[in-house]
């Protein structure tokens, strides 16, 4: 049985996987799915989000282990969380056994225009600083999500994820703050990796993805449409990618 934890992006709690995670658990029976909030989000909303992509992976890490949750991990990170996945595949490389980074970006595999693309700013700032909940969390969807279909569909469930577990606006702009200065360590994973990319992010550039991917030398699968939240714009393409990578890399592996 493979323990797979995820972790999601910049103010985003694990209540925002959506039907994502109901998707993976029926895709993979056999496995565990376990979601962990960074610290200031979610159920760790009344800490303080650090400042460091490697005190997030700590607190990860942490959690985890108070919860008896054993190592290693089969890791999916979003944005930040492919961030702190990164820095978990290269830090402590024996605790991860697989990875899936869905449409991360960092230093120095890209520059800061791509990371963030300029036209993003202003409604990541209004989403991040807007009081009401349904209206910051629209403003989030607008530029994170292709389909307004499912943008419809969640708009309630996060407006009320936001008013029942808010996160701060020194809390947010910390993890960002965080995600703006991490930077890659040096080497190349040796577990395997799986990179997905939606050519229609207007968030982050898909060309960060594309970097990484070449620069690690792992699978690169890129979604012709999606937008940045590709677990939300297409669930069942991601889980698709993903029993692709992984299921035949464990059949590869099983002894005859």
């Amino acid at each position: 049985m493979r323990t797979w934890v995820l972790l999601r992006g910049l103010a985003r709690q694990s209540g925002h996987w959506g039907s994502f995670v109901d998707a993976l658990r029926v895709a993979l029976p056999g496995d565990r799915i376990v979601t962990v909030d960074l610290p200031g989000t979610g159920r760790h909303r009344e800490l303080r989000s650090p400042v460091r992509v490697e005190d997030l992976l700590d607190h990860c890490r942490e959690q985890l282990g108070a919860s008896g949750e054993q190592a290693p991990f089969h890791v999916i990170g979003m944005s930040l969380g492919g961030m702190v996945t990164a820095e978990w595949l290269m830090t402590y490389p024996l605790e991860v056994a697989g990875a899936v980074l869905i449409n991360t970006s960092m230093r120095p595999v890209s520059p800061w225009y791509r990371r963030l693309r300029p036209g993003a700013w202003l409604p990541l700032l209004g989403s991040l600083i807007q009081r009401d909940p349904r209206r910051s969390e629209s403003l989030i969807l607008q530029v994170t999500s292709n389909r307004p279909e499912q943008r419809r569909r969640v708009l309630e469930d996060w407006a009320r994820l936001r008013r029942d577990q808010p996160i701060s606006a020194p809390n947010a702009f910390r993890q960002l703050r965080a995600a703006a200065r991490f930077r890659l360590q040096e080497g190349v994973p040796a577990v395997p990796v799986l990179a997905l990319g939606s050519r229609g992010d207007r968030l982050v550039h898909p060309d960060c993805s594309r970097a990484l991917a070449q620069r690690w030398q792992c699978v690169l699968a890129e979604h012709p449409d999606a937008g940045h939240d590709l677990a939300l714009d297409d669930a069942n393409w991601v889980v698709a990618r993903i029993l692709q990578q992984f299921d035949s890399a464990r059949q590869k592996a099983t002894p005859v």
